[in-house]
């Protein structure tokens, strides 16, 4: 029944992230905004409820498996990769870049956040 009940969570969290995406015209994809929405029912909650660590163990159990269309993909379309090798390689290397500098400028941002704050005893 956990398992049942964590997936129902993160469905209607997806559902509301595409319902808020279509209705308001955003360029940013329904999981993303799920995700968020997620984040802060997290946040706000103050802890992950065990059915969604049931679900998420799961999931990430058999993360492995989504990664074999992506494989075969790769495969079918070689030539097509091929031929726009570079601007690929280009554009994931600024992509990495701009993700890993924004992920230090959020952590430095927590850190000093988290120390103004008195530590909650959990």
């Amino acid at each position: 029944m956990s398992l049942i009940m964590g997936m129902s969570m993160l469905l209607a969290c997806q559902m509301l992230g595409e319902l808020a995406a279509r209705g308001l015209g955003l360029a940013i994809p329904g999981p993303v905004i799920g995700m968020v929405i997620l984040l802060v029912a997290l946040m706000a909650f103050g802890k992950v409820p065990a059915s969604l660590r049931v679900t998420g163990e799961g999931l990430l159990r058999y993360l492995t498996l989504l990664f074999v269309p992506a494989g075969v993909g790769l495969m079918v379309h070689g030539a097509l990769i091929g031929a726009d090798f570079w601007p690929i390689v280009v554009t994931l290397l600024g992509a990495t870049a701009v993700t890993l500098a924004v992920t230090g400028w959020v952590l430095m941002r927590l850190t000093r956040l988290q120390g103004r704050r008195p530590r909650r005893s959990s």
